[in-house]
């Protein structure tokens, strides 16, 4: 078992409301995703659940029980962090070792325990080397095997993959989340990365300013963001948000569409535009354009689009795929979106 539920759960640093309060429920299994833009509160909001901050209100229950008050070690929790956080004079073994050999557990029981998670991790073959012989990908691995052994009720994740490079990152992704199949455990993962949370998520959390703007699955955040914020964090390139006369024509005060929810043209469309910038990335080409009349927009097209600056194309957008906002940058339900 492993559920996590916040009953308005505040922290205020002095005179600063860092979380004002926050309700959320975390089912057991779940792959949960803390993600928002930096000083949103979503590393402050681990580090409560983890117990290495205090609450200044409200509740925190593991399992139904209230750990509000206990100490970090008392919870069940296993957290990895940003920073592998490794003893360089210790072999992988020995590392991953650790926190068995501090609860004073039988020899053969740490042996076998670590046996499994470096199978699981696909250590095995490095279990006698020390960190300073392995890649930034190995070193994380040995700090969720040293997670791993405590077989904890949730794994909590801090930014785990941020001192990765692009190309380690995504493996770490793919095994991370192969991981959580495996393991069927609770994990609570903090990022930065809207990618990291669309690709790896169950739910994800999108918080800004210490508010939870909205709860969802990946796709539900995609299709129905509940605002503004929503809407330009989630999807890579964001959302093109749109306001003024066309915004009004459509009965909106702001109106966004997405870049993949156009259409492009050479020859013919609603807005003429020229590129500014064309990035082509292989299976997609995203154009960076002045439209006459609307200003900046970002749109997607096949590879194979070519365009390049201070071309000339049209740009029509897919009404059914418009989304439109009031004044107060809420979602209006619309029959153009079916929202």
């Amino acid at each position: 078992m492993g559920s996590i539920t916040l009953k308005n759960v505040s922290k205020v640093f002095g005179e600063a409301k860092v979380i004002p309060s926050v309700d959320l429920e975390i089912k057991d299994g779940e792959f949960v995703v803390f993600v928002g833009p930096s000083g949103s509160g979503k590393s402050t909001l681990l580090r409560l659940i983890a117990g290495l901050e205090d609450v200044s209100g409200g509740q925190i229950l593991i399992n139904g029980k209230d750990y509000t008050n206990n100490a970090p070690a008392d919870r069940g929790l296993a957290m990895v962090f940003q920073s592998y956080a490794l003893y360089p004079h210790m072999s992988v073994r020995k590392n991953i070792a650790f926190p068995l050999k501090m609860a004073k557990l039988d020899q053969s029981v740490i042996d076998k325990k670590v046996g499994d998670a470096a199978r699981i991790l696909n250590l095995t073959d490095y279990l006698e080397r020390r960190p300073s012989q392995l890649s930034g990908g190995q070193r994380q691995r040995v700090a969720i095997g040293r997670a791993i052994v405590r077989e904890p009720s949730a794994f909590l994740f801090d930014e785990p993959l941020s001192n990765l490079d692009a190309a380690l990152r995504g493996s770490m992704r793919l095994e991370i989340t192969d991981l959580h199949h495996q393991l069927k455990t609770t994990m609570v993962y903090v990022t930065h990365d809207q990618i990291e949370a669309m690709t790896m998520a169950d739910k994800i959390v999108v918080l800004n300013r210490g508010n939870i703007e909205q709860v969802g699955s990946p796709m539900e955040l995609y299709k129905t963001p509940r605002n503004i914020f929503v809407a330009g964090f989630i999807g890579s390139p964001r959302m093109n948000l749109l306001d003024g006369a066309y915004a009004k024509s459509k009965g909106a005060h702001t109106v966004g569409i997405r870049p993949e929810h156009v259409t492009l043209s050479k020859e013919s469309g609603l807005w003429k535009a020229t590129v500014s910038v064309a990035e082509h990335l292989g299976a997609d080409t995203f154009l960076h354009l002045n439209v006459d009349g609307i200003g900046p927009m970002t749109a997607r097209a096949g590879g194979e689009f070519g365009a390049t600056y201070g071309d000339t194309v049209y740009v029509t957008p897919d009404d059914s795929k418009m989304h439109r906002f009031d004044d107060k940058g809420l979602a209006i339900a619309s029959p153009l979106t079916g929202a």
